[in-house]
């Protein structure tokens, strides 16, 4: 052992500084010992002294050297590494060995001699100068230990942790352009707002179909389409105008022969939910009950043709909150049916009603005698005991059952279906029904299985001439079954029932864009509803929105040629406050009757060449005429509403009556403006009766009026509808005028607004009688 290491062994191990070189001029450390090489990669000097093997073996078997001064310089861990690590020398090597090797080779090869390399950044990596330093713990691990780990960061990196997440928010936050002062988090979210709202308009408006008005005039100036069922080809905008022009005059309704039909037998069901119990109880106090509903215009007819008209509530599964309210309300009014399905609009709820109504709808009979008995359907023989009466039953059913012998129901002509949002005159849809069922019906064209001619030939035998009454006072005509067909060209089902004995198959609406009966109101025929309630693909189609769906089915009936689509288009609309494609004033026959004039006379003299145009000829094989002139911006006009606009009243302080009188169609009232020389109190004179406005009939009139969103606006249609006299002041002297012979109308002197020399004339009646 050279004598300048013997006293460090047994001396206590003095702190040696960092900044202390190779040239220190301390007489116990020499530059040849391995503290001053552990000083010199310590202090990361270019200069390295290199060192004889016996100097290191002599380093190795040292047992106090290493430990006393290794604490100073490293960690504690390269105590424990160079005790047990072997010679820097492991050959008999006379040459010394480079203090940092050039060898690339990594630890765990063998520590043989390397050439030595030019780097100053190398190093032995067996040296146990090194098993501590952060250069080895830095060093890249090895295959065996990254590839588990790898493995497991590369999972958790193709999914969406909540680390990533952490990671995304923090870069957003700590982004210079996110808002961070009050100021700049107000704008931004004043920005996003309007950005959010102007993209809910835009799609609002491309997903509207419904952008224009539509010509309302021209509805109610031509007769009711064709019943057959709209091609599917037809563009869904297409309306002829030169049907307008060469349209015959509009038959009056209803016919001459009108009372002497039975009544039809109408089940109405409104669609509600469990939370609308104010809008139920308005529709039972007033159109469900009220006697101009019932009844009519003017005397009416005693209830006689809405004595089988019955209108009952249909919801689905009650929410738990609601069920002991409803089931008070069914035991108060007996009017609600409960459907076995969820509470839902498109989600199946009108299937479910047409297959309860096949089995448990009943209607009234027919309480006394007309001139033209019952029709025999299918349905006929169908009988039940009365149900529990509701209090806005017809009068009949009242009396019948407290006679000693009541009368059994039967199965219903039509099943309807309402949404709540509506108000319907009962008076009104019964006669359109009743009409539509009463027309003949032409023969069948369905084709039926072999295995079935035979008991179409049998029971078609005895009803092989039938007779039937045109309600429009026309001869009868006989009809004649078709021959059977040994061999069909096309089988389309079994038939059923109701195809042999020629039951109507009737589908009843608003046809909305040649396409589907809106689903405010649309009616069926008994024979449709039990096929829907049978039919196993109609069950497969009771998804999507209910009015389109209803359309769907009437195309794939068996007898699907045959079902008539009866659409009503001029007295069907939404509410005048609405602002909606379909929404105008409150219409009534007189009026109608003015439109039609003010229509035609558009294809007068000075409209000659749009009168050529509009008789031009429809190409042959072509729904749509060759040259077909744009339909007329007046004849979507109102005198009440405007589309796309909030309504207003024409001028302000108007009473409660006068605004009511305001939203009729081509009122006086509707007319006045500000600069107008009139004034309400003048415009209230001047308005109609109940007579004048039906033309002097009983019927004819306003059937549904939809998009009643309010109950103020529920309100309102009641007031226009079921209250006011039937004569005003001004139809009395127009009256007295005309059975005189003159044609002169009394003068009116205008009176201030407010004046009282002619009181508004009490209302007759009140919602709710």
């Amino acid at each position: 052992m050279p004598a300048n290491l013997g006293p460090l062994s047994s001396s206590a191990p003095r702190p040696l500084r960092l900044d202390e070189g190779e040239d220190s001029d301390d007489p116990q450390v020499s530059p040849e010992s391995p503290i001053s090489l552990s000083v010199s990669y310590a202090s990361q000097s270019r200069t390295r002294a290199p060192f004889s093997s016996s100097l290191a073996s002599n380093a190795h078997n040292s047992r106090t050297a290493a430990p006393d001064y290794t604490p100073l310089l490293y960690p504690s861990s390269l105590g424990a590494h160079a005790s047990s690590r072997t010679s820097l020398s492991s050959t008999a090597m006379n040459t010394p060995i480079p203090s940092r090797s050039g060898s690339p080779l990594p630890h765990f090869y063998s520590s043989g001699p390397s050439s030595p390399s030019s780097s100053d950044t190398e190093s032995e990596p067996g040296s146990p100068l090194l098993a501590g330093s952060h250069w080895a713990r830095d060093e890249r691990p090895r295959w065996w230990h990254l590839r588990p780990v790898a493995g497991r960061r590369r999972r958790r990196e193709r999914g969406w942790s909540p680390r990533s997440l952490k990671r995304f928010l923090r870069g957003v936050f700590r982004h210079p352009f996110f808002p961070k002062t009050p100021i700049t988090i107000l704008l931004s979210l004043l920005f996003f707002s309007v950005f959010a709202v102007s993209i809910t308009v835009l799609l609002i408006h491309i997903l509207n179909p419904d952008k224009e008005p539509l010509p309302w005039r021209a509805y109610c100036s031509v007769p009711p389409p064709s019943t057959d069922p709209p091609p599917s080809n037809i563009s869904p905008t297409y309306f002829n105008v030169s049907a307008v022009a060469s349209s015959p005059p509009i038959p009056a309704f209803p016919p001459p022969n009108f009372d002497s039909l039975p009544p039809a037998g109408v089940f109405l069901g409104v669609f509600s939910v469990d939370s609308s119990f104010d809008r139920r109880m308005m529709i039972r106090t007033s159109w469900a009950s009220h006697p101009r509903s019932r009844q009519g215009a003017g005397a009416g007819d005693g209830g006689d043709g809405t004595s089988r008209t019955i209108v009952r509530f249909i919801m689905g599964q009650p929410r738990k909150a609601w069920e002991r309210r409803i089931t008070l309300e069914m035991e108060k009014y007996h009017d609600i049916v409960i459907l076995p399905v969820t509470e839902n609009m498109n989600g199946g709820k009108t299937y479910t009603f047409f297959t309860w109504a096949a089995q448990m709808a009943w209607v009234p009979p027919l309480y006394f005698n007309t001139q033209t008995p019952l029709p025999q359907h299918s349905y006929s023989n169908h009988t039940n005991m009365p149900p529990r009466l509701a209090a806005h039953d017809p009068p009949h059913t009242w009396a019948d059952l407290a006679s000693e012998d009541p009368l059994d129901w039967v199965r219903p002509d039509f099943v309807v279906k309402a949404d709540d949002d509506s108000f319907v005159m009962l008076a009104e849809l019964e006669a359109r029904l009743r009409v539509a069922l009463h027309k003949p019906v032409g023969n069948s064209t369905a084709y039926f299985a072999d295995q079935d001619l035979e008991v179409v030939r049998r029971d078609r035998a005895d009803a092989s001439a039938t007779t039937i009454d045109v309600p429009d006072g026309s001869p009868s005509t006989t009809y004649q079954s078709p021959a059977p067909q040994e061999t069909p060209s096309l089988v389309r089902s079994r038939p059923s029932s109701a195809s042999l004995f020629n039951d109507p198959l009737i589908y009843w609406g608003y046809l909305v864009k040649h396409r589907f009966m809106a689903g405010e109101m649309y009616g069926l025929s008994w024979s449709i509803v039990d096929w829907i309630a049978n039919d196993p693909v109609v069950k497969t189609m009771t998804r999507g929105a209910e009015d389109k769906q209803t359309a769907k089915w009437m195309r794939i009936h068996p007898r699907a040629e045959e079902v008539r689509w009866t659409s009503e288009h001029c007295y069907i609309y939404d509410h005048p406050r609405s602002g909606t494609v379909y929404s105008h004033g409150f219409l009534f026959p007189s009026e109608v009757t003015r439109v039609r004039k003010s229509v035609m006379a558009y294809f007068d003299k000075p409209f000659q060449k749009m009168k050529d145009e509009a008789e031009a000829v429809a190409a042959p094989g072509s729904h749509q005429p060759s040259s077909n002139p744009s339909v007329p911006t007046a004849w979507s006009d109102s005198t009440v509403s405007t589309f796309g606009e909030r309504y207003s009243p024409p001028v302000p302080d108007l009473t409660t009556l006068e605004s009511v009188e305001a939203l009729i169609e081509g009122s006086t009232m509707s007319q006045l403006h500000e600069e107008s020389i009139l004034t309400p109190r003048d415009a209230w004179r001047q308005r109609e009766g109940r007579k004048t406005r039906y033309d002097g009939q009983r019927l004819g009139g306003t059937i549904v009026v939809h998009f009643i969103k309010k109950h103020m606006w529920f309100l309102e249609a009641a007031i226009a509808f079921l209250e006011g006299e039937d004569e005003t002041a001004l139809d009395v002297q127009r009256r007295l005028r005309a059975g005189n012979g003159s044609t002169k109308l009394p003068n009116h002197r205008p009176r201030p607004h407010g004046s009282t020399a002619l009181s508004p004339p009490t209302v007759v009646g009140a919602v709710g009688h």
